[in-house]
């Protein structure tokens, strides 16, 4: 029996990829859900699905997590309102490739907004009554580039480093109190991300993992209450040898991976 049958979870970007595999998931695990995105059509369509299916209540909110007042609408229709969360999961996230100074500034501060200013805000938010309760979980979605710099994908790169460190610390903050903390990199997964952030056309030095294979990894990650787990053998394995090359050495052999989306194509 999974350990989140007959509780509540709280799923951001739940519309496609990462985030609707572990709505899928938790439900079929028996979990109450609460999905919000900006793509209400999709999440109201899913969550009718996942009640007739699995007998499980869901709860759609629509939200936009590049707006401040999003962040205190999800706290209020929810803990607000009494409705304990005990999972949260932070999934929304987006990126986008290309030489820095010439892609739109306005989409990279967005960037920052989404994946990492939203994150902390929610976190925050929703972290204060599971410490109270002596209870809870928080899934952060980081990634396989939060290792290291990523020419031509470096907001993107650096914001999953931000969220890489900052669940880490807060896993050693909240283990005395018995609520877990994972930070979750999975490298490239076959989602929509790959359309969004431009880079279907990347050299993948390790095979494409799905979601579903995320979710798992997560999960059985979140039950040993590790700190971080990297999704797929592969992943692993090449954020290991990382060690032991410089992290200049490593940032140049990302700069050829990335190369081709720059417009400016340096030598």
């Amino acid at each position: 029996m999974s350990e989140w049958k007959h509780k509540t979870a709280l799923i951001t970007g739940a519309s496609y990829g990462i985030g609707e595999a572990f709505a899928r998931r938790l439900a079929a695990d028996g979990t109450n859900l609460i999905l919000t995105a900006r793509s209400v059509d999709r999440l109201e369509s899913l969550a009718e699905e996942l009640r007739s299916r699995w007998n499980i209540t869901v709860t759609v909110i629509a939200s936009d997590l590049a707006q401040a007042a999003d962040w205190q609408k999800l706290f209020d229709e929810t803990e607000g309102r009494g409705q304990q969360v005990d999972l949260l999961v932070n999934n929304a996230g987006f990126g986008a490739v290309g030489d820095f100074a010439d892609l739109p500034l306005d989409r990279q501060l967005e960037m920052i907004q989404v994946n990492v200013t939203a994150l902390v805000a929610l976190t925050h938010k929703f972290l204060q009554p599971m410490l109270n309760r002596k209870s809870g979980a928080i899934i952060q979605l980081a990634s396989t580039a939060a290792f290291q710099g990523v020419p031509y994908f470096a907001t993107y790169a650096a914001t999953k480093s931000f969220i890489l460190t900052f669940s880490e610390a807060l896993w050693a903050e909240c283990r005395p109190l018995d609520v877990r903390v994972l930070a979750v990199c999975p490298g490239p997964t076959g989602t929509h991300f790959q359309a969004v952030a431009g880079t279907e056309r990347t050299k993948r030095p390790v095979k494409m993992q799905t979601p579903d294979e995320v979710v798992q990894a997560s999960l059985n990650a979140l039950a040993a209450n590790r700190s971080v787990v990297v999704s797929g053998f592969g992943n692993a394995a090449m954020v290991f040898l990382e060690r032991f090359f410089s992290r200049q050495t490593v940032t140049r052999l990302a700069l050829n991976l990335y190369r081709p989306f720059s417009t400016r194509r340096q030598s």
